[in-house]
């Protein structure tokens, strides 16, 4: 905290002030924040479950989590065998050309190559395609296409003059690689410089992230046969029957996002070489199998990260080892992890807070002035209907259940990649076999083990795992204000994402379709945009830019929202059971804790790489508008620190959704 600023005058200098003096960025990160440090938290305590040595109490499953775990950190191993299995897998692919003297194009065709690294890689290069809910009958598994993650965190890398210094340190970084794998150094440099070309080609046709958020309006269903006759240049059942085991005809029902980029695409593909093609989607490979590798491969790696990200060196081999282990077997480690490390009781008291806060969320419909009566039925109606996950699912309790979940999976006591390709390949299994099986609802889709929350709009359920009911967000010890002010925003957040701009295009039952209506539409647009043109206004002082208020309106929306639902809540809890007694020696309210621990929650510092990332690709604003955003639109909060009105953390106009 800085005692010396007035909390009317800027509130995250107030709370947050200290935060850079006392929190140095590490030199293998972009930032600090108090989510990074909980996160590091659990991570030393997942470090310590996993290299506990297998005794009576684990299962296959958990087993298999702490072999893979030992395969990463075991370096002289890894060091022995080298590269060789990358380049085993290069060459199954037909070879990347860069690599190769004489390179002929393999027997097999594009969309051979780009359905094997989906269906043996889980990677989706060109064409991003799974298989999940319709959003418009979310209760069916559909085949769903989408542009690609291009490689670069937003398309305005490609596309800036002002990011011609990352485009040319990615061209290096690949071209080293290149060279680390056999490329001939004459030719290497210039041979891929059409390798990036043809992906700035592919970025520029791309939907920007902005106009992807309207879900409906980028959503298109038709049968294969249709989109054959849109996007003629790819065969498209020939691509999906490369992967899918079902049998794949015409009349296949697909989705697709954005069909401009298809058809652009499409038209790319006919004009540009296949040996260009060939390098490029084998170079995307390669960029996803690199971060696992070691020496000269993490050297190239982190020079390219230093100018892209600011990051001066790799992650310690520990921490690397514990994120993939718990990304990759997340329900094994959620195991380890909640015997020894989670009170069961914090599931009560979460699913308790829940409850209020969604009461306080129908509170606030019910006295909404911009919303139709019936329209606000429908609207408490999916408020209700809400399900909630907290902590963990049943599965991670039964060991049989969670056995069943990896028995597919082989892990290797001694090679590492092996396994990371064993992983890959499970993965893409288990996405490509929901087809024709009914949608499991009750599936979570995240690891309990993680320092984050979620909204599912297909199945209207709100995930609060394991690893956030931990201070500063909760605690048992902590007084309601504290735990109000930090986990019960957090759940009122996710509630709200349920009513945001993305999420009202979903009813109750998780489909897509407009149940509100038009002139309710209208009065939740007008106020969303007072909320875009507010936080528009906000610039980042690290690389001068202003948030982009459109891109971040459903996050934004969700933390004033969450915001006054939580403190509503609380407020009720005190009416209730009565004041809390004053902590000695803060001369705080409890009022006042509230929002002081929502801040807290927030500071943190960025490099200015990665304050320039997120200001181009998050939909999430950054840490310090999160605070002031919120509390500036909150007469809660005004009223707790008696700011006069007018004052910068009081204004006269506010933006207010929900």
């Amino acid at each position: 905290m800085d005692h010396s600023t007035d909390p009317c005058q800027d509130f995250f200098q107030y709370a947050c002030g200290t935060w850079k003096k006392n929190h140095v960025i590490p030199e293998d990160r972009s930032s600090i924040s108090t989510f990074e440090v909980m996160a590091d938290q659990l991570q030393v305590i997942l470090k310590g479950v996993l290299e506990e040595s297998i005794n009576a109490d684990d299962n296959e499953a958990t087993t298999k989590a702490k072999t893979f775990y030992n395969t990463c950190m075991n370096i002289p191993q890894i060091r022995k065998i080298g590269d060789d299995p990358l380049r085993n897998v290069l060459s199954s692919l037909g070879g990347w050309p860069v690599t190769v003297s004489n390179w002929e194009p393999p027997p097999f065709s594009i969309e051979i190559l780009l359905g094997r690294l989906r269906g043996d890689f889980n990677e989706g290069v060109l064409i991003e395609q799974w298989v999940g809910p319709d959003d418009k009958n979310s209760s069916v598994n559909i085949i769903q296409l989408d542009q690609m993650q291009l490689a670069l965190p937003s398309r305005d890398y490609y596309l800036k003059s002002s990011s011609e210094g990352d485009l040319e340190a990615y061209h290096k970084y690949m071209t080293n690689v290149a060279l680390l794998l056999g490329a001939n150094k004459t030719t290497a440099e210039d041979e891929l410089r059409m390798v990036v070309e043809f992906e700035k080609k592919l970025a520029n046709v791309s939907l920007p992230e902005v106009d992807r958020h309207d879900t409906s309006t980028i959503y298109k269903k038709l049968t294969l046969a249709q989109l054959q006759k849109i996007v003629p240049q790819v065969n498209w059942i020939q691509y999906l029957s490369s992967f899918l085991s079902d049998e794949i005809t015409e009349n296949e029902p697909v989705v697709a996002y954005g069909l401009s980029y298809f058809i652009e695409m499409g038209k790319i593909l006919e004009q540009t070489d296949r040996r260009v093609i060939h390098n490029y989607v084998l170079w995307r490979l390669i960029m996803a199998l690199v971060p696992h590798m070691i020496d000269d491969y993490q050297r190239e790696r982190v020079e390219f990260r230093k100018i892209l990200l600011g990051i001066l060196s790799e992650r310690s081999r520990w921490s690397q080892c514990v994120e993939w282990t718990n990304k990759k077997l997340g329900m094994a480690v959620g195991a380890l992890f909640i015997r020894d490390n989670f009170n069961h009781d914090s599931k009560e008291t979460a699913l308790e807070m829940i409850h209020t806060i969604r009461e306080a969320f129908n509170d606030l419909l019910a006295e909404n002035d911009w919303m139709d009566d019936e329209t606000r039925a429908v609207a408490k109606e999916k408020a209700d209907a809400m399900n909630e996950r907290i902590g963990y699912p049943q599965l991670i309790t039964e060991p049989v259940e969670l056995i069943k979940e990896y028995e597919m999976l082989n892990i290797s006591d001694n090679e590492f990649m092996v396994n990371i390709l064993n992983i890959l390949k499970y993965e893409a299994d288990q996405n490509s076999q929901k087809l024709r099986q009914p949608v499991d609802r009750d599936k979570w889709s995240t690891e309990p083990a993680i320092v984050n929350a979620f909204y599912n709009p297909n199945k209207n359920d709100i995930v609060i795992p394991a690893g956030i009911l931990q201070p500063l967000f909760y605690s048992q010890h902590f007084p309601k204000s504290l735990n109000y002010g930090g986990i019960g925003v957090v759940i009122g957040h996710e509630l709200t994402h349920g009513f945001d701009d993305k999420g009202r295009q979903f009813d109750k039952d998780g489909n897509m379709m407009q149940w509100w209506n038009n002139v309710t539409i209208r009065a939740f647009r007008d106020r969303a945009q007072c909320i875009i043109d507010q936080y528009s206004r906000y610039k980042i002082d690290e690389v001068g830019l202003y948030v982009n208020g459109r891109m971040t309106q459903g996050e934004n929306i969700a933390d004033n929202g969450g915001l006054k639902e939580a403190f509503r809540a609380y407020r009720k809890w005190v009416r209730k059971h009565g004041e809390e007694a004053d902590l000695p020696g803060l001369n705080l309210t409890h009022d006042q804790l509230f929002f002081l621990n929502y801040a807290q929650i927030w500071c943190g510092s960025m490099r200015p790489e990665d304050a320039l990332t997120k200001v181009r690709s998050s939909v999430h604003s950054p840490g310090p508008i999160r605070v002031l955003g919120p509390l500036s639109n909150s007469r809660d909060f005004a009223k707790a620190y008696s700011c006069p009105l007018g004052s910068p953390m009081n204004p006269t106009n506010k933006c207010s959704v929900w």
